[in-house]
């Protein structure tokens, strides 16, 4: 699909605000594609449809999440969660998208996944750094995505999850696992 065709579909589905943070994730994952050596096109793709279903109604998210078999541990975590993995259902359905790995990147982009794929992780750290964000630590993570893909979705998922704990809120596993996998991986477990 066609770049302006696809911003075209996620402009009806999303606010303004919400758009142009479309658009700065797409020029980050776009330039970390680059970077790091990924498919531009799919990162693109991805980037643009990451948010597709963020303004659905609960009620549909939660019940797509039941009907498709999806983890239904999601239904009990923050509704916030929800928007990747029915988006990237709804985008299938919707858009005509069937390229899995765009799937993937747009369904873990929230979560994270335990052997995250170049892709997915372009998505998230897009999703996490683009220029219109400005919130704590979110400058350490753009440094580190200029040197390092992986230093960086462990800083952002560090981030989030002391987030979540600051508020008392409770952390997806599969965030926790996440953060895990790729800690060990880098060999910074003690």
């Amino acid at each position: 699909m066609e770049r302006e065709k696809a911003l075209s579909l996620v402009k009806e589905q999303i606010t303004e605000h919400r758009y142009n943070h479309t658009l700065g994730v797409v020029e980050t994952a776009v330039a970390l594609a680059q970077r790091y050596g990924a498919d531009v096109k799919k990162a693109e793709l991805a980037a643009i449809f990451h948010d597709y279903a963020k303004f659905r109604p609960k009620e549909e998210m939660a019940a797509i999440i039941k009907q498709q078999n999806m983890d239904p541990q999601l239904l009990a975590f923050h509704s916030e969660l929800w928007h990747a993995p029915a988006g990237a259902y709804l985008v299938a359905k919707e858009a005509g998208i069937e390229d899995e790995a765009i799937l993937d990147a747009i369904r873990f982009h929230t979560s994270g996944r335990v052997g995250m794929t170049q892709l997915e992780k372009i998505v998230y750290v897009a999703d996490y750094i683009e220029p219109g964000r400005h919130f704590p630590g979110v400058e350490e993570v753009r440094e580190l995505a200029d040197k390092d893909l992986d230093a960086a979705l462990i800083q952002a998922l560090k981030n989030t999850i002391q987030f979540l704990m600051k508020k008392n809120q409770p952390v997806y596993p599969d965030t926790f696992h996440t953060y895990n996998d790729l800690t060990m991986k880098k060999g910074d477990t003690n």
